[in-house]
């Protein structure tokens, strides 16, 4: 055998072995945090951790040395990337608003809105501002503080729609006022993002910034504008196939999300809000979107999303966080992070007659980070605009926020003699 194909042979096998490790730790977190009254997400993000430097890095060094051997990498990297393109565009095409038909329904949407974006970006720029001389005097303060309030934003659709679900609450009003909110915040919040990501790399020119930006909301408002409508003529021109998601259209569906990828790439944004952008075309075509959750969601949460779920564990050490400094601005991160989401959101909810148990559960749902919040990390800290111990507080406060959301909300139930509905997650 050549060296070039042994070699190439060698490298296949161990990304094999990592993925099967992955997936099948993944799996059984997954299981066991179902079994907790949690989230599978919540698991498979634990799972990721534990085989980091955390856990299994610190405890068999040279086991973990050799299973994520060196060179693998970047392969597992673009693995996981061309998962979250395929799963940012089904979170583009969940999004749901056309249930919001009752006056005081869309006035708590647009209360609640408001008050969980503005609150948490000025919180978490703040938090910036006044931590960037002593976590990351070597990085521009401007851009570190932007990426903390954004991370502070942030509320995780997917995973929240997997509470709700959970606890049969996709129908109640603080499930629907939650769940459209969450999709507006990160909508807003994509858009920043990719607004600040664009500003931060052009070397700060003004007019590369602002060429990139023009751009970027040309992109934007051509979808908004022609999106829907060739959706709509793509997904008709296969609907008499008979079969829920012809190959061809799959094939062309893939094509246009990696497109809008490369297309949002080129703009010097991630690749990530192009697959976004791709999904909130299709988000009407609720046929089309149910199939492509059931015969490519699934692939991806099963195969893809633990490969991100452990690359950002491979990057984040909780033992590096030392001494009692480090641990104090973690808590003054994590305290900051929910107290920027619950309160104003609850003080929103009131401000829109909605009961105080109900505000109460809509304040904790609108809490839940997980799934976004290591996304934005990880490209802050890829593109170097968040440092290694911050991007472990962080991570640290995402998994925090989610993993105390079904507790809160199970409380709220009892207190207020609210039945409580169980359901398994898958």
């Amino acid at each position: 055998m050549p060296p070039a194909v042994h070699s190439s042979e060698a490298m296949l096998a161990s990304v094999l072995i990592q993925i099967i490790v992955v997936m099948l730790c993944a799996r059984a977190a997954g299981s066991i945090a179902a079994a907790l009254r949690q989230p599978r997400a919540v698991g498979e993000i634990v799972a990721g951790l534990m085989l980091g430097p955390s856990l299994f890095g610190a405890i068999f060094p040279d086991a973990s040395a050799a299973l994520f051997a060196e060179g693998t990498g970047d392969v597992m990297y673009v693995i996981s990337q061309i998962g979250l393109v395929l799963l940012m565009f089904q979170i583009g095409a969940d999004f749901e608003f056309r249930r919001l038909d009752e006056p005081h329904i869309r006035r708590a949407v647009v209360y609640v809105s408001v008050a969980s974006l503005v609150v948490p970006l000025a919180t978490g720029f703040a938090l910036g501002r006044l931590s960037a001389g002593t976590l990351a005097s070597s990085i521009d303060p401007l851009a570190y503080s932007l990426f903390i309030a954004i991370a502070f934003a942030i509320t995780a659709v997917p995973i929240l729609g997997r509470i709700l679900r959970g606890y049969s609450m996709t129908k109640s009003d603080p499930g629907l006022i939650a769940i459209s909110s969450a999709a507006i915040n990160d909508v807003v919040g994509w858009i920043l993002l990719a607004a600040v990501v664009a500003a931060a790399t052009a070397e700060f020119s003004i007019g590369s910034t602002a060429a990139r930006l023009a751009a970027l909301l040309a992109l934007v408002a051509f979808v908004a504008a022609f999106g829907g409508r060739a959706a709509r003529a793509l997904v008709a021109k296969f609907r008499g196939s008979g079969e829920g998601l012809a190959p061809g259209l799959m094939a062309i569906i893939i094509a246009i999300v990696f497109a809008a990828g490369i297309a949002t790439q080129s703009l010097g944004v991630f690749t990530l809000f192009g697959g976004f952008l791709a999904g909130l075309a299709f988000h009407r075509e609720t046929e089309f979107v149910e199939a492509w959750r059931r015969h490519v969601g699934q692939f991806v949460l099963v195969f893809f999303l633990p490969v991100f779920f452990t690359y950002t564990g491979l990057r984040t050490n909780v033992l590096g966080l030392e001494g009692a400094a480090d641990w104090g601005w973690c808590a003054v991160f994590f305290i900051a992070a929910v107290g920027s989401k619950i309160a104003p959101v609850y003080v929103a909810a009131r401000l829109a007659r909605i009961g105080k148990g109900e505000s109460a559960t809509l304040a904790a749902l609108m809490n839940t980070r997980a799934l976004m919040e290591l996304i934005v990390l990880n490209i802050g800290f890829g593109l170097g605009f968040i440092p290694q111990d911050v991007f472990t507080m962080l991570v640290v406060m995402a998994i925090g926020t989610t993993i105390m959301t079904g507790p809160i909300i199970e409380v709220l139930h009892r207190i207020n003699g609210w039945k409580i509905t169980r359901v398994m997650d898958a």
